[in-house]
């Protein structure tokens, strides 16, 4: 048994400390959850606004893994890469301070720049 489900006593491991829900961005309707991030607070919300604007024009996961991707290019300069979805896996290597991985509702967003 690890230290977490020992220290709770309810079998279950405590949450991640990097879990946490999030009032960021400027739609409240949407439910954003950071999992994991390595970026200043203000480009997450960043991120996030841009997520949420490209999930409203987009009804296909890789559109809007484009539009995020592009706009962070411009605004940031190459070279992001942004995967959505609701299932994948990845282990990826990024700049330091250029990574962040969310939720918004059941859609994850892992937005990163490398190379």
């Amino acid at each position: 048994m690890s230290e977490d489900t020992k220290r709770n006593g309810t079998g279950a491991a405590a949450p991640s400390v990097e879990d946490r829900k999030s009032s960021i961005g400027s739609n409240p309707s949407k439910k954003v959850v950071i999992k994991s991030a390595d970026m200043k607070e203000d480009i997450q919300k960043e991120a996030i606004d841009i997520a949420i604007g490209a999930f409203e024009k987009f009804s296909v996961e890789k559109d809007v893994a484009e539009y995020i991707k592009k706009t962070f290019d411009k605004k940031y300069g190459p070279t992001w890469h942004c995967i959505v979805g609701k299932n994948f896996g990845s282990y990826v290597t990024h700049e330091t301070n250029h990574f962040v991985y969310f939720y918004l509702d059941t859609k994850a967003v892992l937005l990163f720049k490398s190379g």
